[in-house]
């Protein structure tokens, strides 16, 4: 037997609808989509059908990122 060390899947995380993000952000859903457009929020995925939804660890990101601009 080898002791080849064991590779660890990292979990992508959750995926948040519309209206978590909204009330994660405080942001109006027009106005998440518009900073999409621009590059200033993050852009939602694609997940089956016509739905679409934002990766929690991007919304973490940006939170944080707005603190610290902020400060």
């Amino acid at each position: 037997m080898s002791a080849e060390p064991k590779t660890t899947r990292r979990s992508p995380g959750r995926y948040l609808k519309l209206a978590d993000v909204t009330a994660e952000t405080s942001l109006h859903r027009a106005t998440i989509y518009r900073r999409a457009s621009r590059g200033e929020f993050p852009k939602p995925v694609p997940i089956g059908g016509r739905r679409v939804a934002w990766r929690e660890c991007d919304i973490e990101r940006w939170k944080a990122d707005q603190e610290a601009a902020a400060s």
